[in-house]
C-alpha cells in the first residue's frame, strides 16, 4: 500500500462525497477509515464475502451502517453501478505538489508524475488514476479550473486507486510544470503532431507526463513549458486516442523502459531543465 502524503499539507474539498461500488468502498475503509462518515447497504445485493469484510471494517472503525432501499443507493450514486454499497466520506483531500515530489524521493525510484491538462470526463480521470497507480506513478496533478475534481464517479472508475495515489490540485498547470523542472524532473507532453515516436525517447529518468483533454489535447500555452513531446504512432483512420488510453500507453512505455534498464539519457537535442 502506497504511503499517503503528510496530512498537514493536504487541501480538503468542501462538503461530503459518496464513494460507491465494492472495490472503491473497501479501499476507502482500508486506507481512510477515519474519513468515512457512514455506510449505506442494500440487503441481498452485496456479495457475502465483500459484505463480511466491509461490515467487519465498519465495525472496527465504529461506523454507522444504514440498510436502505436500492432506490436510495441509486440516488446517492447518481445512477452509477453501486453493487449494493455506498460510503459517505468527508471532502476529498488533495495533496500538495511538494508532497508528490516527496513521495517520489522516498520511493528511491526516478520520479514519475502524471499531469493532466483539462480532463473533464470523470471516467477518463478515474481510468488515468488507475493506470498511473498500477504502473508506478508517484502522483497525479490536475488543475482547479476547467477540469473535473475527484468525485464518486472518478473513485469508481479508478477502482479505488484514488485512495492510494496522491492527487495534487493546482491553480496553474504551467507554473506547476516549472516547479517540477526546478526539482530536476523532465516534462514530456503527449502530442499527436510531435515528430518523436514514443519508443525512441529515453524515459528512464525523473519524468512528468502531460496528457491533455480528448480532442483538444495539451494546450499550446502548456506545451511551451514541456521539454519534449511524444507521439503515439497509429496506423488506423482515427486521428487520436481517448485520453485515458493515451496515458496508459505512455505509462506502460515508461514502465517497460525502466524495467528493462533503458538509459536515463534525455532525447538527443534536449537540454536539462
Amino acid at each position: 500500500m502506497r504511503d499517503r502524503p503528510p496530512r498537514g499539507s493536504e487541501q480538503r474539498e468542501r462538503g461530503e462525497r459518496y464513494v460507491y461500488g465494492v472495490n472503491p468502498v473497501l479501499e476507502a475503509l482500508r486506507v481512510r477509515a477515519e474519513e468515512v462518515e457512514r455506510l449505506y447497504i442494500t440487503e441481498g445485493q452485496l456479495g457475502s464475502r465483500a459484505a463480511a469484510e466491509i461490515l467487519s471494517r465498519a465495525r472496527d472503525a465504529g461506523l454507522r451502517v444504514e440498510r436502505v432501499a436500492r432506490e436510495r443507493l441509486a440516488t446517492l450514486s447518481e445512477g452509477g453501478v453501486h453493487q449494493g454499497v455506498v460510503a459517505e466520506l468527508r471532502g476529498f483531500q488533495y495533496a500538495e505538489l511538494a508532497d508528490v515530489l516527496e513521495a517520489a524521493q522516498a520511493s528511491k525510484r526516478p520520479a514519475l508524475i502524471v499531469v493532466l491538462d483539462g480532463i473533464q470526463d470523470p471516467h477518463n480521470l478515474g481510468a488515468i488514476i488507475r493506470s498511473a497507480h498500477a504502473l508506478g506513478a508517484h502522483g497525479i496533478v490536475i488543475g482547479k479550473d476547467r477540469a473535473v475534481p475527484v468525485t464518486g464517479v472518478v473513485a469508481k472508475a479508478s477502482a479505488g486507486a484514488v485512495e492510494h495515489c496522491p492527487i495534487a490540485r493546482v491553480v496553474n498547470i504551467s507554473r506547476a510544470l516549472e516547479e517540477l523542472k526546478e526539482a530536476g524532473v523532465w516534462v514530456a507532453a503527449a502530442d499527436t503532431h510531435a515528430s518523436e515516436p514514443l519508443w525512441r525517447a529515453r524515459l528512464g529518468g525523473p519524468l512528468a507526463l502531460v496528457v491533455g483533454a480528448e480532442g483538444a489535447g495539451v494546450r499550446e500555452g502548456v506545451l511551451k513549458h514541456c521539454d519534449f513531446r511524444l507521439r503515439i504512432p497509429m496506423s488506423g483512420q482515427v486521428g487520436s486516442l481517448n485520453a485515458s488510453v493515451s496515458a496508459a500507453i505512455l505509462l506502460y512505455e515508461v514502465a517497460r523502459q525502466r524495467g528493462m534498464g533503458v538509459s536515463d539519457r534525455p532525447p538527443p537535442g534536449d537540454q536539462s531543465p
